[in-house]
């Protein structure tokens, strides 16, 4: 729903800022990694992550979008909630967590607090693979365009599709690249 905030911090700690956006203030769940990179300025941009539950609507914030495209790929683990997801993303930068999965490195895992092997195990087979760094987030880097298959992706995601079975339609469908974003959604959504 939001794709980042930008505006002036009215109030910041560790784990929540409020953030002033032209009078209308927006209290964002931070991790440690975003807090501190942002600590010491006045007025910041967020990309954001918005979990719509029964009982509220929490809007969470980081400093770039690699750490947000970390954090979603985290929340598509079965067993790893929101709250999970930012203290692994406090605890391990996006790098950090990349390299655990990639190595296979359980240990480095578990020392989060809330992991355990189970879970860490469930992590890494899960992430495997899945966890590219993304360059060029910061405010002023050129606009990276996604592909055809990239924005059939989100589509897929956005109409309630899991990831994984939208990946898994995408890439049985035959000459994917040369289709256009409508007809390569259409013929995904036949494979399924």
């Amino acid at each position: 729903m939001f794709a980042y905030l930008e505006g002036h911090m009215a109030y910041k700690s560790p784990s929540l800022l409020h953030l002033d956006v032209h009078g209308v203030g927006y209290e964002i769940n931070i991790t440690l990694q975003t807090y501190s990179k942002i600590q010491t300025l006045e007025k910041c941009r967020l990309y954001t992550h918005l979990q719509v539950r029964e009982d509220a609507w929490v809007l969470y914030g980081f400093a770039d979008e690699e750490e947000r495209a970390t954090f979603r790929q985290l929340l598509n683990i079965n067993g790893v909630g929101a709250v999970t997801a930012r203290i692994i993303l406090s605890s391990l930068t996006p790098e950090e967590l990349e390299r655990a999965v990639a190595g296979e490195d359980n240990r480095t895992l578990e020392k989060v607090k809330g992991i355990g092997a189970k879970t860490a195990q469930r992590i890494i087979l899960e992430l495997k693979g899945k966890l590219t760094r993304q360059k060029n987030t910061s405010p002023n880097a050129p606009v990276v365009h996604n592909t055809t298959e990239e924005d059939a992706l989100i589509a897929l995601v956005n109409l309630g599709i899991s990831r994984g079975v939208a990946e898994g339609a995408i890439k049985k469908v035959s000459n994917a690249a040369s289709l256009t974003i409508e007809e390569l959604i259409k013929q995904a959504l036949r494979v399924l």
